[in-house]
């Protein structure tokens, strides 16, 4: 009898990687994640084995990639922090692309965002964009997904959204909160990657939800359904993005950015596909609401410091 296949997910410890990788191991496949913290609590004990990314020693990354038929590739960064730059993010995606390659893998699953353009003034979506113009011309057989804002327990938005309505007697709304956003559930988002990984073809799949709310309405959406006092008020974006920046150094944290307000109220977080998520967060919400927001979640905690 033939071995499970084996995946390589990057990140099966964090967020989305997590979904993918248990995922996997439901349908009895192999998994091997590559990680910025290898010596970090496993949550899948001995089923998973983890490398460090070695993107400054590419033999050892093409080693750790060995023996894989598909990568699915969710290493990013959502803004630049110490050597944490989107530049470096495309320098180390491309060599993990070139080691996927000398490795043998045989197809990518690669995170990227709605809207991503090589030809975007934001870092973050021209970056994206980038990254899905090389895995185009790699050679590698290829599925980009394109999420837009991914939420779930232990999402970053949604929840940080929620903990600040039930925690604060004000939310600040950028402007009139009227550009659309149009969230996708997180087991959703792994299983269209899941289900991509076992096609053939070459594909560009736009990961979204159901439902789309414009700004405002979502905000009041988890107001109500977590029954928050709060009062939402709407502010100049530079002024909600100081109140925002005042939040941080109380959490210690980047709350938002500004290139992250640009990209919202451009409309970047909405696709002009059908819907390809099934769960809505308005039903979703109702199950959770006591579970989300308990808490703020950091993205500086979770991905630069120590644990």
């Amino acid at each position: 009898m033939d071995a499970p296949a084996l995946n390589v997910v990057t990140g099966a410890f964090g967020y989305t990687g997590k979904y993918i990788t248990r995922r996997l191991l439901v349908m009895g496949e192999r998994v091997r994640t590559i990680t910025g913290h290898p010596d970090r609590p496993n949550p899948f004990g001995k089923q998973v084995s983890a490398f460090p990314f070695n993107f400054d020693r590419p033999d050892e990354l093409t080693k750790s990639l060995q023996g894989a038929t598909t990568l699915y590739n969710t290493y990013w960064v959502r803004f630049s922090h110490g050597q944490a730059t989107f530049d470096n993010a495309v320098k180390n995606t491309l060599t993990l692309l070139k080691s996927a390659g000398n490795a043998g893998v045989r197809r990518i699953v690669h995170v990227s965002i709605t809207n991503a353009s090589a030809e975007s003034s934001l870092p973050y979506f021209k970056g994206k964009g980038l990254l899905e113009e090389a895995i185009i011309d790699s050679g590698l057989s290829y599925a980009i997904i394109r999420p837009t804002v991914i939420f779930g327990i232990e999402d970053i938005l949604i929840n940080n959204i929620t903990w600040i309505l039930k925690n604060y007697p004000l939310f600040a709304v950028f402007g009139a909160g009227n550009y659309q956003i149009q969230p996708v559930y997180v087991e959703d988002m792994a299983g269209i990657a899941v289900s991509a990984a076992h096609k053939h073809e070459n594909m560009i799949i736009d990961a979204v939800g159901p439902e789309i709310y414009t700004y405002n309405e979502l905000v009041r959406l988890i107001a109500r359904k977590v029954r928050s006092r709060a009062r939402i008020v709407h502010l100049k974006p530079g002024l909600a993005y100081l109140m925002g920046k005042i939040l941080g150094l109380l959490v210690k944290d980047v709350t938002v950015t500004r290139d992250e307000i640009e990209g919202l109220m451009s409309g970047l977080l909405v696709s002009k596909g059908e819907p390809t998520g099934q769960t809505r967060l308005s039903e979703w919400l109702d199950q959770n609401a006591g579970a989300i927001g308990t808490g703020y979640a950091s993205e500086l905690a979770r991905h630069y410091r120590r644990s």
